[in-house]
């Protein structure tokens, strides 16, 4: 049976999702064509072979409409041979993107394909696509949630109530994230994965100083009466320190078959193994990743104790703290480079960033499995393992 094995991964450092951020002023055609050119570049191949490039953006608007995938290949100077997509599950759509091109390689549909995600937060703020007074859901959801949904915000307040999550487990779990991702980049770990740019050389938004009595100052960031009237539950926990900032960024993997890759010279990172896709309480919202991660252990016949590294993404701190308490994970095998909450989380970039980042962690620590999950909005998470080869 075919398999897929990935054979580079690249991403651009992350800057902040703001007009003042680093890469605020590079259009995100440009920043997703910088990581394909410069995974072309890394892996060596004739470009002529991709036979697809699968990319994830969120906000598919303005700048980032129109198929960006598409002109990002142009921008890259890829042969226009080469076709490209562009697909949304929202915070996991490069995650999706890699799924689709694998299984694509594993049905023989394609010999080499790239999965890809670019978002521009500083150019394209959140909900950028609904304009207002539109509905995106319309009456069907209305009917079955009478009471609307809710703001990620919110959901991750209720997941905080509902594991009893407190403010300064949340913001230690925060520091944690900030010092590790400092740590990385002091030790060279992120070399071999960021392809800099425009002068720009690091994620922006690590803060090595952070500390649990500077997050202990910030005010709750969702508080509102109405909810809280609603919820008396909540405690309002959730602050901007231990959430994921906006943010800007691309990140690109290149996939192919063992076969392919051995006929060509290609190195393999690592080999895809598992795959699974789940849907969740759209209230919680975030709570996926712990079916996502049950469903795909089952369907690789593996236990979380054969898992070396976890990839698990910072949407909130809360999130992943829910993960491990049900999960029963080792934290000191989850995001050891650090995770979006210092790294940053560019929504359509963050599925294939933790990809690049896990399977070089995997590469560095001599680790055989790793699992990489993510929450996504609407009540969905993707999961999926690699294996190393």
């Amino acid at each position: 049976m075919r398999d897929a094995v990935i054979v580079e991964a690249v991403r651009t450092p992350i800057g902040k999702g703001k007009p003042t951020g680093a890469l605020a002023q590079i259009h995100p055609v440009q920043l997703l064509a910088h990581t394909l050119k410069s995974l072309v570049e890394r892996s060596g191949i004739d470009p002529a072979l991709i036979d697809d490039v699968i990319g994830g953006t969120v906000d598919q608007v303005g700048e980032q409409a129109m198929n960006t995938t598409r002109y990002a290949v142009l921008a890259a100077g890829l042969p226009d041979t080469v076709p490209a997509t562009t697909v949304d599950r929202q915070c996991g759509s490069s995650q999706q993107a890699v799924h689709f091109a694998a299984q694509g390689v594993i049905a023989g549909a394609y010999d080499m394909v790239v999965a890809c995600g670019v978002e521009s937060m500083s150019r394209v703020p959140m909900w950028s696509n609904v304009p207002a007074g539109k509905d995106p859901f319309g009456p069907g959801v209305a009917a079955r949630y009478p009471e609307g949904l809710l703001p990620q915000g919110i959901s991750a307040e209720l997941i905080s109530a509902k594991w009893s999550l407190t403010r300064a487990e949340m913001d230690a779990f925060a520091v944690s994230s900030h010092r590790k991702a400092a740590a990385a980049w002091e030790a060279g770990l992120f070399d071999a994965e960021t392809a800099p740019l425009e002068g720009v050389t690091r994620d922006e938004c690590v803060r090595p100083d952070s500390t649990p009595e500077i997050l202990g100052g910030l005010k709750p960031a969702y508080h509102d009466p109405n909810f809280a009237e609603r919820f008396p539950q909540i405690e309002w926990n959730i602050t901007a320190g231990n959430t994921s900032p906006l943010n800007d960024g691309a990140s690109a993997v290149l996939i192919t078959s063992s076969e392919t890759a051995a006929r060509l010279g290609l190195r393999p990172l690592a080999r895809l193994h598992s795959f699974a896709v789940t849907g969740s309480d759209p209230l919680l919202m975030l709570t996926g990743v712990i079916p996502a991660t049950e469903k795909v252990l089952a369907r690789a016949g593996l236990s979380l104790g054969d898992i070396d590294l976890f990839e698990v993404n910072e949407a909130f701190a809360s999130v992943v703290l829910a993960w491990q308490q049900e999960t029963g994970a080792d934290l000191d095998k989850v995001n050891v480079k650090g995770g979006a909450i210092a790294l940053g989380h560019p929504l359509g970039a963050s599925g294939t960033r933790l990809t690049t980042t896990l399977v070089h962690a995997m590469r560095e620590r001599g680790a055989r499995y790793g699992l990489q999950t993510m929450c996504e909005a609407g009540g969905l998470a993707n999961a999926m393992i690699l294996e190393a080869v």
